[in-house]
């Protein structure tokens, strides 16, 4: 039986269904998950992964775990009790979703530090492991929502700049191939789409998927910041501005690891879009 944490967000939601597709044994859990968030035939159980003994109950015949990073409570993870816990239901195997960013922004505390310290806690643990480190995700772009809407423009700052944004659905490919095999063990892999998109790029492609034209307005850096401020702490945001702005070579490559694992090569944002123009329109 594997374990998904995190399972209504962007990357777990995906996972369970792929898990319940493939005909595997999951049980799907999160903070305040109900029947409506998983599909007919899984068992969920609400249950915090800053509280570790609330999820005794969760790993208790598990053998799998699909470990969410934490998102902004990362800090408050106590992973190494999390993890006797796992193991003292049964788990062998974890997979954690980590970020791109351990390697590099490796000084930052948002993106680097914070998550090295779960990583070397997995390493320390005397499970079998495997990392998944994306970069940013083509969700992002459900932030763009509201003003596509109503106005069918998208605002961001570096309209120009591209990044290789990855699709969830590719990254809870990846996680389901790695949590029902041990071959890989041990094993790191970037998770990228196949092509950098630019902001200006993403906001043309929802156009072609919604039917009509969606405009592009770019701000500066110091309007994004402003932004940003209202929902980010303010380290999260310089650093996302940094990445957004002038991306290191390894944010900006493009990386064979979904098609590696999985077989098929990685869906693009405007696939993506296309997918969830519902959300726009």
């Amino acid at each position: 039986m594997i374990v998904v944490t995190g399972a209504t967000g962007n990357v777990g939601r995906e996972l369970v269904r792929a898990l319940a597709e493939s005909g595997a044994e999951a049980i799907a859990t999160s903070r305040r998950i109900t029947a409506a968030d998983v599909p007919d035939g899984v068992r969920h159980r609400p249950a915090d992964l800053v509280d570790a003994e609330s999820l005794r109950p969760v790993f208790d015949g598990a053998d799998a775990l699909f470990l969410q990073n934490g998102g902004p409570s990362a800090h408050l993870l106590d992973v190494p009790h999390l993890l006797d816990v796992a193991k003292a239901g049964g788990v062998e195997r974890v997979v954690l979703l980590s970020s791109q960013g351990v390697v590099t922004r490796p000084e930052s505390d948002s993106h680097g530090r914070v998550g090295r310290g779960l990583e070397e806690a997995v390493r320390q643990s005397g499970l079998d492991w495997t990392f998944l480190r994306p970069g940013g995700f083509h969700s992002n772009a459900f932030a763009w929502a509201g003003s596509v809407r109503a106005q069918r423009t998208v605002a961001a700052p570096f309209g120009d700049v591209g990044l290789p944004t990855v699709d969830p659905a590719d990254i809870a490919a990846v996680a389901a191939v790695t949590l029902c095999s041990a071959e890989h063990a041990g094993k790191v892999y970037e998770l990228t789409g196949p092509a950098r998109v630019t902001p200006r790029q993403q906001a043309a492609a929802l156009g072609k998927a919604l039917g009509e034209p969606v405009g592009f307005v770019e701000w500066s850096r110091d309007e994004a910041r402003a932004q940003m401020l209202g929902f980010m702490p303010e380290p999260v945001v310089d650093t996302t501005l940094a990445i957004l702005g002038a991306p290191t070579p390894a944010e900006q490559r493009v990386s064979p690891d979904v098609e590696r694992v999985t077989g098929r090569a990685p869906g693009t944002f405007a696939d993506w879009a296309r997918r969830h123009a519902a959300m726009f329109r």
